[in-house]
């Protein structure tokens, strides 16, 4: 295991090297605007499988990812769906990306069950500013996002609780020091008619409820 203090290295320097381990199909960790998370590259099978025995993830659990522009979500999600985007999703991604907000949307065909958990949707962010963010937008792939914890366990807030979790068995930990913490993300579901909110976080219901009015006002306005 490499474990790269950002104080020594560059926020490039550092960026760059994860995005060599994860292409040879490494298991990272990585500072996010709050917790700390692990990544594999979306769409390699065997280091997905590897990252949910790290962490003793239940198989019924999928695995979000991040990206690091809108642009990305044709790699996750079905180009006829994104052509015909729901006004309520467009609106949410306008107001919170980047930020704390995971949408679910349907999941494109051929994605590993290991990220949609068999469900059809796949649960995707654009991170708030943070090394995730640089990370994201560097790589232009998506990544997984997953907590760097044991699965039911509280998630890993240094580098030294990131061991202790998980020992020698990551290829590689950006150590940031100490996570920010907070609140998770809020996820809403936007594969339906309408959006549900799954989880209320970071952004809380009220704010999730007056974008969408204000979407609608505007629609109407139009």
């Amino acid at each position: 295991m490499i474990r790269t203090k950002l104080n020594e290295a560059g926020i490039d320097e550092a960026v760059n090297e994860a995005i060599v381990v994860l292409l040879r199909g490494g298991i990272i960790a990585y500072p996010t605007e709050t917790f700390y998370g692990l990544g594999v590259k979306f769409d390699m099978p065997g280091s997905l499988k590897c990252l949910y025995e790290l962490k003793k993830r239940p198989a019924e659990k999928a695995m979000p990812v991040i990206i690091g522009h809108r642009g990305l979500l044709s790699m996750l999600v079905p180009e006829e769906w994104l052509a015909h985007l729901p006004n309520e999703a467009q609106s949410l991604m306008d107001r919170f990306w980047p930020g704390p907000l995971t949408a679910l949307f349907p999941a494109k065909k051929g994605l590993s069950e290991f990220l949609t958990a068999a469900t059809g949707m796949i649960a995707v962010r654009v991170p708030g500013e943070s090394f995730a963010l640089r990370l994201a937008k560097k790589a232009g792939f998506p990544l997984t996002a997953t907590s760097a914890n044991l699965s039911a366990m509280p998630p890993a807030v240094n580098a030294e609780e990131i061991t202790h979790y998980f020992g020698e068995r990551l290829d590689l930990i950006i150590d940031g020091g100490q996570a920010r913490g907070g609140l998770p993300s809020t996820i809403v579901d936007a594969t339906g008619a309408g959006i549900r909110i799954v989880r209320e976080g970071a952004i809380l219901r009220r704010e999730i409820e007056h974008c969408l009015a204000q979407g609608s006002v505007q629609g109407e306005n139009n």
